[in-house]
């Protein structure tokens, strides 16, 4: 899994186009102010990592937050950050439980939709800790 992390003093989003055409038709725009972005990239290997990995993501991801002082949490699917790809189901179905984890902790999580390429403008702060990256 690799994961590219921003403090994001504004984040705002609209769906371009689909990249899995089986994905439902939306349309959506939205923006969120004071979020960590992650964008996240779920690897071919991850599949055999289990409860772990997981762990792993939500913990940095509340690690970087309690950095910036915020409990917002933007989800995007960014499948280009390895040649190596999980299955679409894999995917999304570690979106989800991310999301189940965050939520239950009083994070406010923002997700772009799965499956589709977006037009995005973000406006990243200048301190060194909003940019990480993480691989595990």
């Amino acid at each position: 899994m690799k994961l590219l992390l921003f403090y994001t003093h504004t984040w705002w989003f609209k769906t371009a186009s689909k990249s899995l055409p089986e994905i439902a038709d939306i349309d959506i725009e939205d923006s969120i102010e004071k979020a960590v972005v992650v964008f996240f990239h779920a690897e071919k290997e991850d599949e055999e990592k289990g409860k772990s990995l997981l762990d792993k993501c939500v913990k940095n991801i509340k690690w970087l937050c309690g950095k910036f002082d915020t409990k917002n949490v933007v989800l995007h699917s960014f499948n280009h950050l390895s040649s190596s790809k999980s299955s679409p189901e894999f995917a999304q179905s570690l979106l989800d439980e991310i999301t189940e984890r965050l939520q239950r902790t009083c994070y406010t999580v923002m997700r772009t939709p799965f499956g589709y390429f977006n037009e995005f403008s973000m406006h990243v702060a200048g301190d060194s800790l909003a940019k990480v990256f993480k691989e595990f």
